[in-house]
């Protein structure tokens, strides 16, 4: 007998992770230029827990599945259908749909046109993590791609972070990370970081010009804000750039623009970044994740490990997501 309905995790409230549930809902069928893509990986990641908790900016409506990277097979297409057929390994990114989350569920029905095409040699839970790079890949050219030898990225063991480290190393630059941890010191390490130092902000500066010979990095990428952005801005080179594309701590207390006139013998750059800024340039957004599939494709750049749990305990991935505890993928299996 034909299944008519699949499970996926829904939050009809905001709050911690009690509010998923899940839930049996309607098979989704395909309308007019539409596939259906049957979930074999799912990506829990930091967007998701904003979505749950009510802070995204980018909130879709209640109820809401939420979930921004699924990869699997098209199991069904509608009318007019060219591009795709049934049986195709994809990924479906929400970046590319008109609402973010969707992909916590068994299936998902999306336009022909978002699906990345899939090489075979791509296992699905790697693909889950091909967002990170596509990112990392946005956030290295945020420097006009202006030469550069040495980059700072503090947080080193994170996803974002680890996807930086990769590429960059990619490109034969050399990575300075920080972790707070002998066993995320062995991560970063193990992910493209090329050392790992102490990343106490009051020492980070002198520790990251003793590696450079004085001359400091040439873009640093911050995701934690508050002091450590300010310790950033003291580790650059001469015409370096520190980005900022998160602030979990908050913003810095001291006057960044002070801080900027101290180091002004630097000529010294500030960007405050998000993915978001392509969101309307389908052309660069795309083009980001075809670069990110093509490099892990071709074996230069590699998805960390993965931990794997069943879609039906996504509350426990997001017990761990919110004590930030795990180091590598968090993949949801239908």
């Amino acid at each position: 007998m034909t299944k008519h309905t699949m499970r996926a995790v829904q939050l009809s409230e905001t709050g911690g992770p009690e509010v998923l549930r899940l839930v049996e809902l309607p098979l989704p069928e395909p309308g007019p230029g539409q596939v259906r893509v049957r979930a074999a990986a799912i990506g829990a990641g930091g967007p998701d827990v904003l979505i749950r908790n009510g802070t995204y900016k980018w909130m879709p409506p209640l109820p809401a599945i939420p979930g921004n990277e699924m990869a699997g097979t098209v199991d069904a297409v509608g009318a007019g259908v060219t591009r795709l057929a049934a049986g195709d390994r994809v990924l479906v990114s929400a970046r590319e749909l008109a609402q973010r989350g969707g992909c916590y569920a068994e299936h998902i029905c999306v336009g022909e046109s978002v699906p990345f095409a899939l090489p075979a040699t791509l296992a699905f839970e790697d693909a889950v993590s091909l967002g990170n790079f596509q990112l990392a890949l946005a956030l290295l050219a945020s420097n006009g791609n202006l030469p550069a030898r040495t980059i700072l990225v503090p947080g080193a063991a994170g996803g974002v972070a680890t996807a930086l480290a990769q590429v960059a190393r990619a490109r034969g630059l050399r990575v300075i990370g920080t972790a707070s941890s002998e066993q995320k010191r062995a991560f970063a390490l193990d992910n493209g970081v090329s050392e790992v130092i102490d990343g106490d902000p009051a020492t980070l500066p002198a520790r990251v010009m003793t590696l450079t010979d004085g001359r400091g990095a040439d873009l640093a990428f911050d995701h934690v804000g508050g002091a450590l952005f300010i310790a950033c801005l003291r580790s650059l080179a001469p015409f370096g750039m520190a980005v900022s594309y998160n602030i979990l701590s908050g913003p810095p207390a001291n006057d960044v623009f002070d801080e900027l006139r101290k180091l002004l013998g630097r000529s010294l750059a500030i960007r405050t970044f998000s993915i978001h800024t392509v969101d309307s340039d389908i052309v660069q957004r795309r083009g980001l994740m075809e670069d990110a599939i093509a490099l892990m494709a071709a074996g230069k750049v590699r998805a960390p490990r993965a931990t794997r749990m069943p879609l039906a305990e996504a509350r426990r991935a997001h017990e761990l997501l919110d004590r930030g505890g795990s180091l590598g993928k968090l993949v949801l299996i239908p």
